[in-house]
């Protein structure tokens, strides 16, 4: 759990860098600033000490760069509300390479978890970011911000949150009973 948590706020450090100075601060192009050059410096850092850059963080960096620099140049409310859509969208996209979630699961799981179980998951996760895409694209057209808003940090979350604690459960339950299981 701590080594998935750890890959995912590696991989969405930009992302959360932006909310936090955006949160605080109320400008949108020092948020957006900030999430650029920590998206580029950690990229940077990975590259330079040889490890492996994986698709999730190339594809942060992307979306924080092309993104990032459309909110400095927009400075639009409605750009920022549909900006949700294209990060699920991508990152649902991404989520559709086979077994990328392996990377964040603890030993444990990955020899007691069945792949096929572990690849549906990750298929799963990928279905499910498409659709709040899609919700948010609906909300963020055709609502007012203070739905749009609800949507985004209660509905969308939860449904994040809800997704988490089920594939926890299943994943738990299934370790739980290969680990009880005699050697055959």
């Amino acid at each position: 759990m701590k080594q998935a948590i750890r890959q995912l706020l590696g991989d969405f450090l930009s992302a959360i860098l932006f909310l936090v100075v955006y949160g605080l601060s109320g400008n949108l192009f020092a948020a957006a600033a900030i999430a650029v050059a920590a998206s580029v410096a950690q990229l940077s850092y990975i590259w330079s000490t040889g490890r492996r850059v994986e698709p999730m963080q190339w594809m942060s960096l992307g979306l924080v760069v092309v993104l990032g620099g459309a909110t400095m140049l927009t400075q639009s409310p409605r750009f920022m509300m549909i900006k949700p859509t294209i990060v699920h969208l991508a990152v649902a996209a991404v989520m559709l390479r086979r077994g990328w979630m392996i990377r964040y699961l603890p030993e444990i799981v990955l020899q007691n978890v069945p792949e096929p179980t572990i690849v549906a998951a990750g298929y799963a996760w990928a279905a499910l970011l498409a659709v709040l895409g899609l919700s948010n694209l609906i909300i963020a057209l055709h609502f007012d911000f203070v739905t749009w808003a609800w949507f985004i940090s209660v509905g969308s979350v939860g449904a994040k949150l809800a997704a988490f604690a089920l594939q926890y459960g299943v994943f738990r339950a299934i370790v739980r009973r290969r680990i009880a299981q005699p050697a055959t």
